[in-house]
């Protein structure tokens, strides 16, 4: 298929979504709207804007091919760990929860929960300087991820297609916020059902259907000795610890990252609960599996690396650049009129991952900082205007590292859940679940780690940083009780009208 028909579609595609935003922008009244469509979101749209933010350009792009390439079939543990932790355990664990103490405490964002739960106006800037600084380069690296799959289907240069990108994320979501980008995540999350049952269906026909291609995978070639001792120039752990570690940051992981918590806070009420969980986990069950799975057959069709792989070789290191691993893979092998599907369905999961980023990142200097000093309440119309203008800061500062190339795009990704998981799952369980969680065990919780991500990273260098993001995750779950007990316990008025289901025991 011609590019220009690609070009066209898209445009067509974009259309749509910006008369989206327009629509959403004429009911978008108050802060409240703008950030969390009023709390009036219902069980599918608070579904699938949970699994089209989970799963974005990063997961089809980065991680299906680089990761599908380096542990083959094992990836399918990732898969299990997203669908059933990341998803179904995430919301039977927490949404409902979330949703009834934030409404008591007044919460719009996870600083300002923690600030309400823990009583602590710090507490609330050191977490949203914390989502500022780390969301960048987790929306730099969706800009790269798409920027690469628009670079090899419309024939556009990386830098067109960043610019292009951070445009239509700018002006859309400076539009129509929250609401905006729940109404389009429904519609786009249709699109990415589909086309990742399409890809799937088609791409292990040409293996002889799923029962053969999934034995194929299962060749010891395809997969690299998970057990076997690390070589001496390599990294210090067997590949088992990186791959656990990857499940453990993806599943886990976004049980505390502010985009993905920010669907809890927003759902209609506490009965939508059940049902949003069924829809988002079978969504989550079909995106990840066609994503690693399709990266994974990479090798039954890639069987000579050496030539197979030369058209994505990079100049200076002569090796093969696995982030360009799919978008050659989709292009060469899958027909025309999929990959206009699958193009689509990457452009759907990417936009909705971009515009919840830039809202909540946005949202930590326009509510949790300004609001913090000012009356955010009685401030509604100056609040909205810096919620907007910030969207674009953010959009124009992702852009930035992505036109720079700073890092591949796996790296960047797990670099920044690391960090965000490190600094606020600790605060945010212990305090929707344990009565006597503390102030200064929420900052120690946070404290440390953020400490542990940063200096891991900086110490292990990139080929730990899976690892690196896994301890770091873990870390403060151990100090933030440990300290919590160690001081005075917090009022118990406050946490009367924090828990009012156990009040007075």
């Amino acid at each position: 298929m011609n590019p220009l028909i690609y070009s066209a579609l898209i445009v067509l595609y974009v259309v749509a979504m910006l008369a989206v935003g327009y629509w959403c922008m004429k009911r978008t009244k108050n802060v409240g709207d703008f950030f969390l469509g009023g709390r009036t979101l219902g069980p599918w749209m608070s579904a699938f804007a949970y699994g089209t933010t989970y799963f974005s350009a990063v997961l089809f792009i980065g991680y299906a091919g680089r990761l599908g390439w380096g542990f083959g079939i094992q990836t399918m543990w990732i898969v299990l760990g997203n669908t059933f932790v990341g998803t179904l355990l995430a919301w039977f664990v927490l949404a409902g929860r979330t949703r009834d103490m934030t409404v008591r405490l007044k919460a719009l964002t996870m600083p300002e929960f923690l600030r309400a739960r823990y009583q602590s106006m710090p507490l609330q800037i050191m977490g949203a300087l914390v989502v500022f600084v780390f969301l960048v380069p987790y929306s730099a690296s969706v800009y790269m991820g798409l920027s690469y799959l628009f670079q090899k289907t419309l024939g556009l240069q990386y830098n067109q297609a960043l610019v292009f990108l951070a445009a239509l994320t700018g002006v859309y979501l400076v539009m129509g916020g929250y609401f905006a980008v729940a109404v389009s995540d429904f519609i786009r999350g249709i699109v990415e059902f589909l086309g990742v049952a399409i890809m799937v269906f088609l791409l292990v026909g040409m293996k002889g259907g799923l029962g053969a291609s999934f034995a194929a995978l299962l060749d010891p070639k395809y997969m690299p000795a998970l057990h076997a001792p690390p070589p001496p120039t390599g990294p210090p752990f067997p590949g088992w610890v990186t791959l656990w570690s990857l499940v453990l940051i993806t599943s886990f992981g976004p049980w505390a990252l502010p985009q993905m918590v920010q669907k809890f806070y927003s759902i209609r009420s506490k009965a939508d609960v059940k049902r949003a969980m069924l829809i988002a986990t079978i969504f989550a069950l079909f995106m990840s599996f066609g994503a690693y799975y399709s990266g994974a057959l990479t090798h039954l069709f890639f069987t000579n690396p050496k030539t197979d792989l030369a058209p994505i070789v990079d100049a200076a290191t002569k090796k093969p650049n696995l982030d360009l691993l799919m978008p050659f893979f989709i292009t060469t092998y899958v027909p025309s009129w999929l990959v206009l599907v699958i193009l689509l369905m990457v452009f759907s999961a990417s936009m909705s991952s971009l515009s919840s980023l830039v809202l909540v990142s946005s949202s930590a200097i326009a509510i949790d900082i300004y609001g913090a000093f000012g009356k955010r309440d009685e401030k509604q119309r100056q609040t909205m205007l810096l919620l907007r203008a910030l969207c674009a800061v953010f959009v124009i500062l992702s852009l930035l590292i992505a036109l720079s190339r700073v890092d591949v795009i796996v790296n960047l990704m797990v670099i920044a859940w690391g960090a965000l998981s490190g600094a606020f799952l600790a605060p945010y369980l212990y305090g929707l679940f344990w009565r006597r969680a503390t102030k200064a065990g929420a900052y120690a919780g946070m404290i440390s780690g953020v400490g542990t991500a940063v200096g891991l990273f900086c110490y292990w260098g990139k080929p730990h940083i899976p690892v690196s993001a896994a301890i770091a995750m873990l870390v403060p779950l151990l100090v933030m009780p440990v300290v919590s007990l160690l001081t005075s316990p917090p009022d118990g008025a406050h946490l009367a009208k924090c828990f009012p289901a156990v009040k007075g025991k």
